[in-house]
């Protein structure tokens, strides 16, 4: 039999422990007072903002940025008191060479880089119990490939993040892709941020579909199949979630009662918000304010 020569793969960036992987809703006054460990650890701001300190440097991190911190490096967070945060926390082990570019660096993601952050916590939420705690509790029920897939979508994040840091370096700009892939896509990414900033606009209305398609320009059908297919939500369950989510950042700020809320949000009673918002989160809005203010004192990333 003829032996073929193989080709063993060159990998840039390995991981293979995780240590732990969060999605926080804080109080708008949180502190977490710091910690340092010996592995890395990013911090991302999927909403608001919070000043981080890394060692003797302070950073204000607004939406969309992301920072690392290298192994020992000192590090804490403080909420700016107006704005409840939404962060991403994931820590882990890599000894790979290549991290050495992370260091000291706030990085903008693109959308294709948050796409891969949700799915990280899609499948972690798949392959562990949420909320997540240290160490991580496996579930039984856990999909084939769960914690696979974690590193995977892991690797390809950071190895998408090497390749932009690398073409600054380079050339100044990132890698170019083919102009007609490139502009349907910031196109239709480019619709889609406009039916979300209309849908933001009306929380405290009902929703009109022809109404929408009349100000955005755009067929009822298309409005629909886009959105749809961009992010996997129908029209009306993104503008539910959205009202719930805008909920939880009013209960978090304590910027009003549970009347007021839901008067705001356009809801017909305050029972009606309070069976839309255990519907949505599982909690009633009484329990879920309690588990915000059980949650801030703790302080522990």
């Amino acid at each position: 039999m003829k032996q073929y020569p193989r080709t063993v793969l060159h990998q840039s960036v390995v991981i293979d422990r995780i240590v732990s992987l969060y999605y926080f809703e804080f109080a708008k006054d949180f502190v977490f007072p710091g910690e340092e460990h010996d592995f890395w650890e990013f911090l991302y701001i999927d909403k608001g903002e919070v000043a981080v300190r890394a060692d003797e440097t302070l950073h204000l991190l607004k939406q969309g940025s992301i920072i690392f911190h290298k192994p020992n490096e000192f590090h804490s967070i403080y909420a700016n008191r107006v704005v409840a945060p939404n962060l991403i926390v994931m820590s882990f082990e890599c000894h790979s060479d290549m991290m050495k570019m992370f260091e000291n660096k706030i990085i903008r993601l693109g959308d294709e880089e948050r796409n891969l952050l949700a799915e990280i916590v899609r499948e972690g939420m798949n392959a562990f119990h949420f909320p997540f705690r240290i160490p991580l509790q496996r579930r039984a029920d856990a999909p084939v490939g769960s914690e696979q897939l974690i590193k995977l979508y892991l690797e390809t994040f950071l190895l998408r993040l090497l390749r932009k840091e690398q073409s600054r370096r380079t050339t100044g700009e990132s890698v170019p892709v083919p102009l007609s892939s490139t502009a349907k896509e910031n196109k239709e990414a480019q619709m889609v941020r406009d039916i979300i900033s209309y849908l933001e606009g009306r929380l405290g209305s009902k929703l009109s579909l022809a109404e929408m398609s009349e100000t955005l320009h755009m067929s009822k059908t298309k409005l629909k199949e886009l959105f749809k297919r961009r992010t996997g939500y129908s029209l009306m369950e993104y503008f539910g979630q959205l009202r719930i989510d805008r909920a939880k950042s009013y209960i978090r700020e304590e910027s009003a009662n549970f009347t007021e809320i839901a008067d705001r949000l356009g809801f017909s009673s305050v029972h009606y918000f309070s069976k839309a918002f255990k519907k949505t989160t599982g909690m009633s809005p009484t329990e879920y304010a309690k588990s915000v203010k059980a949650r801030v004192p703790v302080g522990k990333i």
